[in-house]
């Protein structure tokens, strides 16, 4: 794959307070990161990814994960009643029983950053959802590697 404009490094320097510098090193050790360099790149797509979520109209990719109890009357009915309102923005479903009581549900979503945020937080508002997270990522498609 060849280089453009686009993709080439850009050098900049950053000023820190020493003990954040030191911590930073520590971290960078840490996750296994070869260098600063690496680690900030991250931090930075992180916060890029996070900045696009509040912008209703970007397109994110995620999951929407549920932990419920199943014995919760017309639970089911509406978590499944509302995965077929946004059915767009599904793209893969896994359940799984944790024990008698609760189940573990966990949607993989891509669309829109406002719908799929508020499907997740009907779903995890939903009576008897006794604890839910929408965790979000890029599609990929803008950010560089």
């Amino acid at each position: 794959m060849r280089n453009t404009a686009a993709d080439t490094v850009t050098r900049f320097s950053v000023s820190l307070p020493g003990s954040l510098a030191r911590e930073l090193d520590r971290m960078t050790r840490e996750k296994g990161y070869d260098n600063r360099s690496l680690a900030i790149a991250d931090m930075i797509r992180a916060h890029l990814i996070e900045h696009r979520q509040q912008k209703s109209e970007a397109e994110i990719a995620g999951s929407i994960t549920l932990v419920y109890d199943h014995h919760r009357h017309h639970l089911q009915d509406l978590l499944t009643d509302l995965q077929h309102d946004h059915q767009k923005v599904i793209i893969a479903t896994m359940h799984a029983h944790l024990d008698h009581h609760n189940c573990l549900e966990i949607l993989a979503v891509r669309g829109p950053a406002g719908e799929i945020k508020q499907l997740a937080d009907e779903m995890i508002a939903a009576k008897g959802v006794k604890h839910g997270k929408l965790t979000i990522t890029s599609t990929g498609k803008d950010l560089p590697a």
